[in-house]
């Protein structure tokens, strides 16, 4: 409406939808309240997990068992459990044997399957229905619209890179809708895509793990059932696997010919066979939103606010999401 505005509500909306009609089988109206509750309940969640008093508690949980930021988390789970389990129920309620809408149908299909042949000790409750829910949607919503934060933050701060992208899109794939097949056709775009999750390095310790046995790893003896985090911006941020790892510079991912280029150093997303669940999902939609916004518009500043003046410092919080901020979007 020709004003600045916060990029995080429209784009952790539209993630979210993503989730929502794989888990669900359908989309919510942007302006559902409980699809507004459940989306700014889990940012607000996973932002608390990473605050300093949360990180206090889990060090010391018989000593500060009463911070607020705790009491805040369990209330917005309790919350949402309940959300999840209303939403389960009415689809439990249309249930149709051999037609899934979605991940939902399915494990309720197989639960039945299980519970009818007297399988016991079945991985397929309602509980773990319920958490592995409420595990995908906030997930598959705040990474990925956390890291299409950065994305536009950083083209508004460096507009001779976006002018690139646009230059390539335009040449590219003009006017038409962006498809997934275009990425191999478009490789500055690619590179700068890369480069930003590697520079927004948003779940900079990634997700704890613990050792399923005792193992030795390059001298060290880790015993079993230890607690470890593989620290990913010592990867992202490799001197001496990055030229400029302190920089945001796609030609990271650019050879000499401006071809696309891998590199063994980009981990987002983890590695192994604990590696992301989703990575396949979020390299789609990073593409695609951020292909798709940038062919229609062009990110600048607030008036009055210098491209030098935007703060790439980030949040604190599990994941690393920019600080509070607005853009302006003008059609192209």
């Amino acid at each position: 409406m020709g004003k600045p505005f916060d990029t995080g509500s429209p784009l952790t909306s539209a993630t979210a939808n993503i989730i929502s009609s794989i888990v669900y089988g359908s989309r919510f109206e942007y302006s559902d309240s409980r699809f507004k509750s459940l989306a700014a309940r889990a940012n607000q969640t996973i932002c608390l997990v990473g605050s300093p008093s949360i990180l206090f508690y889990n060090m010391f949980p018989r000593l500060v068992s009463w911070v607020r930021n705790r009491r805040l988390i369990l209330t917005n789970v309790k919350l949402t459990v309940g959300d999840t389990k209303d939403l389960i129920k009415r689809l439990k309620e249309t249930l149709i044997p051999h037609s899934c809408r979605g991940l939902v149908d399915c494990f309720l299909i197989r639960k039945q399957k299980e519970e009818d042949s007297g399988v016991e000790n079945s991985h397929y409750t309602e509980e773990n229905l319920i958490f592995t829910v409420t595990n995908l949607f906030a997930a598959g919503t705040d990474t990925t619209a956390t890291t299409l934060r950065w994305g536009l933050l950083l083209m508004a701060k460096y507009p001779h890179i976006q002018d690139k992208v646009q230059e390539e899109l335009s040449r590219v794939v003009g006017s038409r809708q962006v498809r997934v097949d275009d990425r191999k056709n478009l490789p500055y775009t690619d590179a700068v895509i890369h480069e930003t999750q590697r520079v927004a390095n948003i779940v900079p310790m990634s997700l704890p793990h613990k050792t399923s046995r005792d193992v030795t790893f390059q001298g060290f003896f880790i015993k079993k059932d230890t607690t470890v985090f593989p620290l990913l911006t010592s990867v992202l941020y490799d001197e001496s696997k990055w030229e400029s790892p302190h920089m945001f510079n796609p030609s990271h991912f650019l050879d000499e010919e401006g071809k696309f280029i891998m590199r063994d150093a980009f981990l987002p997303f983890s590695a192994g066979r604990r590696a992301c669940l989703g990575e396949s999902l979020a390299k789609m939609e990073l593409f695609l939103f951020f292909t798709s916004l940038l062919q229609r518009f062009r990110f600048t500043p607030p008036p009055g606010v210098l491209h030098s003046e935007l703060d790439l410092t980030p949040a604190v919080g599990f994941t690393l999401n920019p600080l509070p901020h607005e853009l302006c979007a003008v059609n192209r």
